[in-house]
């Protein structure tokens, strides 16, 4: 008795992504699209964010290197205060608001440190909502491709299932395709949503330490007010 061979002749030996796609209902076609281009954009942020905050801790380690070595706050925030970093623009609005108020005489020093401490927190929640606003995309990738990929199994397995109709039959070599096809697209999902869900977890710990150095920063530069207060 002759074996029958396990493979037809010129039958797929593996998995062909491009072919899959091809040959994917028009519907499961911009499913794939969909969570492709949220992939590209996904990774893009990853790197892009990446580089930023590896440039935006080296200029801020500097800066505050360079502000507490200076002899005069104002001097430096004269000279150097205009920079585009965060540290400089949390400084700027403590030196602004200190100077505002010790134009004349000071007449309530616990009001005037108040009025310091609410301009520089001010100013630090405004650069950490700053740094994580393309966060919230990586978020909603995360949650959503999941499910946009499993809409798109349905709808191939559903025009799969209008294929045994069709044609009446149930054989493996009907089905097979379109629940492959199917199938791809949340495992598409899945590729754009698991780096999506690992990068927000990681860089929103990245913005919580920055911004946790920059409220540092502005209390201790709060406290460098308060002596000049009780020096006058």
């Amino acid at each position: 008795m002759t074996n029958l061979p396990l493979l037809s002749i010129g039958a797929p030996t593996r998995l062909d992504p491009i072919q899959l796609f091809l040959d994917a209902d028009i519907v499961v076609q911009a499913v794939m699209f969909g969570l492709i281009l949220a992939s590209i954009w996904v990774w893009t942020i990853i790197v892009s964010f990446s580089l930023r905050m590896h440039k935006l801790n080296g200029s801020t380690r500097d800066y505050e290197s360079e502000f507490w070595q200076a002899e005069s706050f104002d001097r430096f925030m004269s000279e150097r205060g205009n920079r585009d970093i965060p540290s400089a623009r949390v400084a700027q609005a403590g030196v602004t608001e200190w100077r505002r108020s010790a134009k004349g005489e000071i007449r309530d020093r616990e009001a005037l440190r108040g009025r310091i401490t609410t301009a520089m927190e001010s100013q630090v929640a405004q650069e950490a909502d700053d740094i994580a606003v393309r966060l919230n995309f990586l978020a909603t990738v995360g949650a959503v491709a999941p499910f946009v990929g499993l809409f798109g199994t349905v709808w191939g397995i559903m025009n799969s299932f209008f294929q045994i109709g069709a044609q009446e039959s149930s054989s493996l070599a009907v089905v097979a395709p379109g629940i492959s096809e199917a199938l791809f697209a949340t495992a598409i999902g899945l590729f754009a949503a698991i780096p999506a869900v690992i990068a927000y977890n990681r860089f929103s710990h990245s913005v919580e330490r920055f911004e946790s150095r920059l409220h540092r920063f502005s209390d201790k530069l709060n406290a460098s007010f308060s002596r000049q207060l009780e020096q006058r």
